[in-house]
């Protein structure tokens, strides 16, 4: 099973500037992505925007020798449309640079469900709530008929308010969390805090680290989630907004 993993970033950051090219180990965090993807057999492809900024990404994916793609800078479901039809791809899975430590195994199983009839397969409660183990299932053809209900220019960042723009009834499913998905613990990067917990993850169990051994880690060591969890509340309040 091919899984086009769209990853999705931009140099431009407000609450961490220019989090993509912090270092993380030997690589930044951008190039961890792309190795991540390439180690759970995910095929990953620079999705970024035109702007100046933006241009050292699309370098970063020619180093990597993987596909890349620039397009809206605001209207983010364009840009993925766009990009899909590019590279000719009918479904595909978001990868958040924010989230670090995505679970290979979960977007696996998330892709799978698109098999199923489902047009949707949004990120379990857990990873949504800071968990950032798993993105977006999503067939393609759903954004290419949103776009036409769409200024060139809207602000799309929050996809999911906008599936009801599609004309065709979409059959959407939330995946469903997994056995190690951590509680009360926040792996999706934002705030410098954020950045301190991840690189100690890092430390201890290396770039490739499995959910599984995140878990046990943190099961072992609850104290280290105090280091950023109190951050959750306002990440919470500003993805309502």
């Amino acid at each position: 099973m091919k899984i086009n993993g769209i990853i999705l970033v931009r140099s431009a950051s407000s609450r961490l500037k220019n989090k993509c090219y912090l270092e993380f180990g030997n690589i930044n965090i951008i190039e961890h992505i792309i190795k991540r993807c390439k180690y759970y057999k995910i095929n990953p492809i620079i999705c970024t925007t035109k702007n100046k900024e933006d241009k050292n990404l699309i370098n970063i994916a020619k180093k990597n020798k993987i596909k890349f793609f620039a397009g809206s800078s605001k209207n983010k479901i364009l840009r993925i449309s766009d990009c899909c039809k590019k590279y000719n791809i009918t479904a595909f899975h978001t990868i958040d640079a924010d989230d670090p430590f995505f679970c290979g195994s979960e977007v696996k199983k998330s892709f799978s469900l698109l098999s199923k009839g489902y047009h949707v397969i949004k990120p379990s409660k857990s990873s949504s709530s800071g968990g950032a183990s798993v993105g977006f299932s999503i067939v393609a053809e759903i954004f290419h008929e949103i776009t036409k209900n769409l200024k060139k220019n809207e602000d799309t960042e929050m996809m999911w308010n906008f599936f009801k723009l599609s004309k065709k009834k979409i059959k959407i499913k939330t995946f469903p969390n997994q056995k190690y998905n951590v509680k009360n613990c926040r792996l999706t990067l934002d705030y410098y805090e954020d950045y301190i917990f991840l690189k100690i993850i890092r430390d201890f169990l290396g770039n490739n680290a499995s959910r599984k051994n995140i878990y046990k880690l943190i099961n072992k060591m609850p104290e280290l989630a105090k280091i950023n969890f109190f951050r959750n509340s306002e990440w919470k309040l500003n993805q309502s907004k």
